[in-house]
């Protein structure tokens, strides 16, 4: 027998409130997990994709830059 689907309605208290961030990780713990899902083609690493993520200035700065560098030319 094929399973029975159910629909929910949303709650609407929960879709405008995100949760805080509450966990610390290191950039160098974070990037080869992050970097594996994606190489792997994880489904679930497009719910985070719209997550935003607080760095410090320096290495936005460094990031910004190697963006530039690596951007190929017109």
């Amino acid at each position: 027998m094929a399973p029975q689907l159910r629909v929910y309605a949303p709650d609407d208290e929960n879709d405008t409130l995100a949760p805080e961030p509450s966990v610390h990780i290191r950039l160098g713990d974070l990037l080869p997990l992050v970097a594996m899902a994606e190489r792997q083609h994880f489904i679930w690493l497009k719910d985070f994709l719209d997550d935003e993520v607080l760095i410090n200035e320096d290495l936005h700065e460094v990031l910004m830059a190697f963006r530039a560098a690596v951007r190929p030319s017109a």
